[in-house]
């Protein structure tokens, strides 16, 4: 099955090699926009969903039936380790996550224990299931990186000008460091865990990148997330690196260490893939809203997509973001069936 999967268009485009045709996933494709979702996960809290195997299975699989996608990604959520770790939080609707306590002091990260496979042993279990099930069609790993779990921890929750987070990455060097560090630790571990399970591709969110400079990813965040990517260089699975409104950062982030960088829509993938250089395949980037704008629009913004995306490599056709839930799901069905017709070699 190892074979099967390593030949599948998933896996070889994120190598850089021959496919039959340009592979599709969506960012939060198992969830959110699916009336099945919304009617299984019905009474049934995010964090509590993500810890039931048999409910990740089949969230997992939802948008693999219905739409015909070259990868499955799995159910979860980014906090799912550091809940795990031992910090308080849940997952908010309509907020997102919310920490307890925030961690802002030597003693809060000492909170924050490393973890271990066993503490996250039903992520191993869901994916084990989840192989089984699949078959042919590749499994996506994931985790959040250092830094964008850093900003839930020290704000609280979700933030839109990070305050708390850049006043300690600039005031409190030290401090940010060792929560990072921690936090890569664990990271590394979720991912290791997920990969050891039989995850076919891993990636990496570090969504809230984009609110620094180049400079200060450079100095404070890069390290962190090449470490991560570094431990998993000899597992012999693609990483992909994904950040939002990461333009100025696509060269940094094409230094971390991935196979493949997550473009959001702001930026054309060839304009990107000169950016991050010729060695790595992209993954993108239709911007989420034109699923609203009908059928002929999306047609020529997908074909516009891939278009860009012959400049590298390898490409992966996905969203610039995640699926919005008010996106109609024949339209997402719809533009699978349109790539894997219009790229096919």
């Amino acid at each position: 099955m190892t074979t099967v999967l390593n030949d599948s268009p998933f896996v070889r485009a994120c190598r850089g090699l021959d496919v039959p045709h340009t592979p599709v996933w969506f960012m939060r494709q198992a969830g959110r926009s699916l009336p099945e979702y919304r009617k299984i996960r019905e009474g049934i809290g995010m964090l509590d969903s993500c810890r039931r195997p048999d409910l990740v299975t089949e969230i997992t699989l939802q948008p693999v039936r219905r739409h015909n996608v070259d990868a499955a990604i799995l159910f979860s959520d980014i906090v799912v380790p550091i809940a795990a770790a031992g910090i308080d939080l849940d997952i908010v609707p309509g907020t997102g996550p919310v920490v307890a306590e925030p961690v802002r002091t030597p003693a809060g990260i000492e909170r924050l224990r490393q973890i271990t496979p066993d503490d996250v042993g039903f992520v191993a279990e869901s994916v084990r299931l989840l192989v089984k099930e699949l078959g042919g069609t590749p499994l996506i790993g994931f985790a959040g990186a250092p830094f964008t779990l850093a900003s839930y921890l020290i704000e609280g929750g979700p933030s839109r000008t990070y305050l708390k987070t850049k006043a300690m990455m600039y005031g409190e060097p030290a401090l940010w460091n060792a929560l990072l560090s921690r936090l890569a630790d664990i990271t590394l571990t979720f991912l290791r865990t997920q990969i050891d399970a039989g995850v076919s591709a891993v990636q990496l969110f570090d969504s809230w990148a984009g609110a620094l400079s180049e400079a200060d990813y450079r100095e404070h965040v890069l390290p962190h997330s090449s470490r991560v990517l570094a431990g998993l260089a000899g597992a012999g699975v693609p990483r992909i690196h994904f950040g939002v409104g990461t333009a100025v950062l696509l060269e940094a982030m094409g230094e971390a260490g991935a196979d493949v960088v997550g473009v959001d829509w702001r930026t054309p993938l060839d304009r990107a893939t000169k950016v991050i250089g010729p060695s790595k395949a992209v993954q993108g980037n239709l911007d989420p809203a034109v699923l609203f704008a009908g059928r002929e629009v999306v047609e020529r913004e997908a074909r516009r997509v891939l278009e860009q995306g012959r400049a590298a490599p390898g490409h992966v056709f996905n969203l610039g973001h995640g699926v919005m839930p008010e996106t109609d799901p024949d339209a997402l069905t719809r533009l699978v069936a349109f790539v894997h017709e219009t790229s096919a070699r």
